[in-house]
């Protein structure tokens, strides 16, 4: 069981649950989170998803041990949706995103906010997207979707740096609504999703299109734009020699 599912007064929590590799996304994960947000998208009985992770991390993002094996063996069997599947999920997903950040975020454990249509952040929680550290282009629509949240600057140093950001920073930049104590986090996240839940479905879907249908052409672009990128440069010299120094537990070569 790599993803947690919990139904109460029509929000569904999905608990990102591999707490021992930090919730970071192996094919198995992006299968089961994708599935989950389809299926959640079909139920009447659901009306908002709230997202988190399970342990000390929301998400470390993609698993590099398997996108080693990815990056260097032709016969790696990849998963039903995998990556791409995920976004194009969370893409359609028609109802009310609440994401609750619980520890560190990195790569789609931060990217994943610009589809969110609420976000929260515990106070202790820190995201990063390591893409110029690990030789790979941006993904999920970030290169779009964070100057637009955040502002071209605050976007830029994010997406450009690989530094980490603090919550303090993601609330001043817009990239999260609201920052909570650690104990307070999901209590505050719940409360938003219920109050949610407690309008009709159909006007809750209704805003949520009115609102992402300007976005979406925006979003294809800036994910082909990216998909080209990533596939260049995933398996070059810079990718695999940022790999391969994560595996040996030392400093890349520049």
């Amino acid at each position: 069981m790599v993803l947690q599912i919990h139904d109460e007064h029509r929000v569904r929590t999905l608990t990102l649950d591999r707490p021992e590799a930090l919730n970071a996304f192996d094919e198995a994960l992006y299968d089961a989170t994708a599935d989950a947000l389809l299926a959640a998208a079909e139920d009447p009985e659901v009306a908002v998803v709230l997202l988190t992770g399970a342990g000390r991390a929301f998400s470390a993002g993609t698993d590099l041990r398997e996108m080693q094996l990815i990056a260097t063996d032709p016969a790696f069997e990849r998963g039903r949706h995998g990556f791409p599947g995920l976004l194009d999920a969370l893409v359609a997903f028609p109802k009310p995103l609440v994401v609750a950040v619980n520890g560190i975020g990195l790569g789609i454990g931060a990217t994943v906010l610009g589809f969110a249509d609420l976000a929260f952040m515990s106070s202790t929680a820190r995201l990063q997207c390591p893409f110029t550290a690990l030789g790979v282009a941006p993904e999920a629509a970030s290169s779009y979707l964070l100057p637009r949240l955040m502002g071209h600057q605050a976007a830029a140093w994010m997406l450009l740096s690989s530094e980490w950001i603090s919550a303090d920073d993601a609330l001043a930049a817009g990239l999260v609504w609201r920052v909570c104590e650690p104990d307070d986090l999901l209590p505050q996240a719940r409360a938003h999703a219920e109050a949610l839940a407690r309008r009709p479905v159909v006007s809750l879907v209704a805003v949520k299109q009115a609102m992402t249908a300007p976005l979406r052409a925006g979003i294809d672009a800036a994910r082909g734009r990216e998909n080209a990128a990533f596939a260049e440069l995933m398996g070059g010299p810079a990718n695999l020699e940022a790999l391969a120094a994560f595996a040996g537990r030392r400093q890349p070569v520049q």
